[in-house]
């Protein structure tokens, strides 16, 4: 799903535009028991209530996609007969009302989601008429082409509000404050079927983690049954041990600015597109060879990539890219650059040393001091 499908589903979550039939949750405490559990029609909610679940719904579907929203396909095997896209399919299909299934799919849940407080699992069905499009892309309301039947998929941390004073306005006193437990927004969910081309696709699903450190390997592997990526600190880790590794001791301060800055430009010029920018193993290697790096050191490459990323993986360009900084480190100093002015620093050799050479104009500081 790209940024502009994201935001077509998230659309739908305010009242005037409102597909979801059901929804369904469960509370489970510290110790993995689930302590409660509720089924209603999404529409015989109070207002108010809806209104706070439809934030919660929006933030699930919020956030950069690469990082806290991920792609995810099945493998063949989860596809077969057995497999974690026919169950999806199934408690899809029931449209929430078996209560086998949704026990099944909650029981899954708590035995694979880590979190060692109490938390709620929120889950809706809903069904979206996709408007036609006019070849002016205008949405053609009453022309609906498809039909986008799926599930959503919130899991909430479920916290006591803090200790303290407040005032009664019935007594007009200032009174120890009563504390309860509060749903926060959620840290985790996922969305299924995928939303593709404005279609269903049943081949993918979307993953949501709030911290995109935080995959939880195990709610990937055994609830969703997708294959676990790398998460976006990994693949910016992989990324610079595949310079590394390919350069050897030709990696020089120039090749690595080089490859710092064009992979930036690259980034700006696919900005307005809907997909974030995806590097391929060619794309990498067109990127090193045009940052300098030689025919010669390039012949390891293709082995590293297989093996740190694999061959048919890519890399998210925002993932491995550094857009805010550009930091120059030796055991004693560090030297932090505005991104877009790297040229201003480059490296010469002085006196038979080795010299970082900083470029200034008529303005410098020491500590806050201006200094001539």
């Amino acid at each position: 799903m790209n940024k502009k499908e994201v935001l077509e589903i998230r659309k739908q979550f305010t009242p005037e535009n409102c597909a979801i039939t059901r929804i369904c949750g469960c509370y489970v405490d510290h110790e993995k028991e689930k302590k409660m559990e509720m089924k209603k029609a999404f529409l015989s909610l109070p207002e108010e209530e809806a209104f706070k679940y439809f934030d919660i719904f929006k933030h699930t579907l919020s956030g950069t996609l690469g990082k806290n929203l991920i792609n995810m396909e099945f493998p063949l095997e989860q596809e077969l007969n057995g497999g974690t896209q026919e169950f999806l399919l199934k408690l899809r299909d029931s449209k929430l009302e078996d209560d086998l299934l949704l026990d099944e799919f909650y029981d899954k849940v708590i035995e694979n989601y880590e979190y060692g407080e109490n938390y709620f699992i929120v889950l809706i069905h809903a069904v979206y008429d996709v408007p036609g499009v006019a070849k002016d892309g205008m949405e053609m309301f009453d022309a609906s082409e498809t039909v986008y039947d799926h599930i959503l998929c919130s899991i909430c941390p479920v916290n006591l509000t803090k200790a303290g004073l407040t005032y009664n306005a019935a007594t007009n006193n200032i009174e120890d404050r009563i504390r309860d437990w509060i749903v926060d927004a959620p840290v985790k969910g996922f969305l299924f079927p995928a939303f593709q081309d404005r279609a269903t696709d049943l081949h993918g699903v979307l993953y949501y983690t709030k911290k995109p450190e935080e995959l939880q390997p195990a709610f990937i592997a055994n609830v969703l049954g997708a294959a676990i990526p790398l998460t976006a600190g990994d693949q910016k880790t992989t990324f610079q041990a595949i310079i590394s590794d390919t350069l050897g001791e030709d990696c020089d301060y120039e090749v690595v600015r080089n490859i710092h800055d064009n992979l930036n430009e690259m980034l700006e010029e696919s900005k307005e597109e809907p997909e974030p920018l995806e590097l391929s193993k060619p794309d990498v290697r067109k990127l090193l060879s045009r940052s300098g790096v030689s025919e010669e050191k390039l012949e390891s490459f293709d082995k590293e990539y297989e093996e740190t990323v694999g061959e048919h993986k890519t890399l998210l360009a925002s993932n491995i890219a550094s857009a805010r900084t550009f930091q120059i480190e030796t055991p004693d100093i560090v030297i932090k650059v505005n991104p877009e002015r790297s040229d201003l620093v480059e490296t010469r050799e002085i006196d038979g040393r080795r010299c970082l050479v900083i470029a200034i104009d008529d303005h410098l500081e020491v500590n806050g001091i201006e200094v001539k």
